[in-house]
């Protein structure tokens, strides 16, 4: 049985590009895609007509056929399913039935939407399956298999999930380049020279063995402008960055690096989680 990534979508070119965009990503390994939508029946603003209740069965169909539509255009074998559900059951459901590599969705360049969807979209997907995630920008490049790939680490040690470890075959297919930075302040202090070997360790279970890493330390720099920076001098066309459970999935959110990132990253992002239990780290909080 091939691979399969359980793409989230809804009904907008967005969550058609993000799902051409694991389509071209999974390729290599003749991945198959399951697009899952969460039906939620429409909350009107006040104000606005009440919709009867006998139309949602009719609208729900209306999205079931949308969404076969949806999947018809797309360049890999795909499977659509409409669930009535809250985000966080619908995907747990999903991973149970489907074991996917990873989850995918789209990401809207409005700030207020984009908190909105990371804090009630991304948070509970994370908070309930622990699994990698690709968030895809709406205004990002047309799908296109990763050639350079940058991968964000800070300086605390990390130990990556199973879950994580299992996409290693599918990121050395992509036969990409894998450079990592680590971003720190003047105040962080220096690394010794062997600290990067002990720092991105657990990268080498999961990266391309034959893949050169390529370091790229920036110094002085806030994390997330920093992290921003080297994806535009590196060129890179998919950045990684390490997901700790505990930051993460906090409340802080709203203040940390990983989101700010999220903000202003204009490739696509994969959150790969680690193993708890997990110390606050500068990457993905700041104080």
């Amino acid at each position: 049985m091939n691979p399969s990534i359980v793409v989230l979508v809804n009904l907008s070119e967005a969550a058609e590009q993000a799902a051409r965009y694991a389509a071209v990503l999974g390729a290599p390994l003749h991945v198959h895609l399951e697009l899952v939508n969460v039906y939620q029946p429409p909350i009107l603003a006040s104000g606005l007509a009440a919709v009867p209740m006998h139309y949602f069965p009719q609208m729900q169909a209306e999205t079931e056929d949308a969404l076969q539509a949806l999947a018809q255009r797309l360049p890999a074998p795909t499977e659509a399913t409409v669930v009535a559900a809250p985000i966080a059951d619908a995907v747990q459901e999903a991973i149970a039935h489907h074991r996917p590599l990873l989850l995918a969705m789209s990401l809207s360049p409005e700030q207020d939407l984009l908190d909105y969807l990371l804090r009630n979209h991304v948070l509970p997907v994370l908070r309930a399956t622990h699994h990698p995630l690709l968030l895809v920008p709406e205004a990002g490049p047309p799908p296109s298999r990763p050639r350079r790939v940058l991968v964000a680490i800070d300086g605390d040690f990390f130990t990556l999930s199973a879950a994580t470890l299992a996409l290693a075959p599918l990121l050395a297919s992509w036969q990409a380049t894998y450079s990592v930075v680590h971003v720190r302040t003047l105040a962080s202090g220096g690394v010794r020279p062997d600290g990067y070997e002990q720092l991105g360790g657990p990268l080498r279970k999961l990266l391309p063995t034959a893949a050169p890493l390529a370091l790229y330390d920036d110094a002085g720099h806030a994390p997330a402008p920093g992290v921003l920076r080297a994806v535009a001098e590196t060129q890179a066309d998919l950045l990684i960055l390490i997901a700790r459970p505990r930051s993460f999935l906090g409340r802080l959110f709203h203040r940390s690096v990983t989101a700010q990132v999220l903000r202003g990253c204009p490739v696509p992002v994969l959150l790969l989680p680690t193993n708890a239990p997990d110390q606050p780290d500068y990457l993905l909080i700041m104080s």
